[in-house]
């Protein structure tokens, strides 16, 4: 029963994620409003980790295979895209190491800020 309410719960989430990109006029996808939701509702303790983690967790382990579609595509599309594939690799390294760093120097941060928030707690 506990699998059924958490399916329950991430599907709402997505459904009103999809409804907000239906009302509102932003060129902005409905998964996105549904993360950014999902988001709100867990820091705001509505929701919480655990009444949604088992399926989240199950739901993760199936994503690499949500690529297999897109990059047969490309496999079948390779005619179209030769002549551009060495910026395109150029582009795609680069914004990788460029997203790294980003997102190591925001983890960095966070660290920081929870280490300098436990200290203040511990000197209380």
């Amino acid at each position: 029963m506990k699998h059924v309410s958490e399916i329950a719960m991430i599907a709402a989430v997505s459904f009103a994620g999809e409804l907000l990109n239906y009302l509102l006029p932003l060129p902005v996808p409905g998964s996105i409003y549904g993360l950014v939701l999902m988001l709100v509702l867990l820091m705001t303790g509505i929701f919480k980790v655990e009444n949604v983690k088992t399926v989240g967790d199950w739901l993760i382990t199936f994503m690499p295979i949500m690529f297999v579609g897109p990059v047969v595509g490309l496999m079948n599309s390779y005619e179209s895209y030769k002549d551009i594939l060495i910026p395109i690799f150029v582009i795609s390294t680069l914004t990788t190491i460029i997203t790294m760093a980003a997102t190591g120097r925001a983890a960095q941060g966070i660290m920081r800020l929870q280490n300098r928030k436990e200290g203040k707690n511990h000197a209380e």
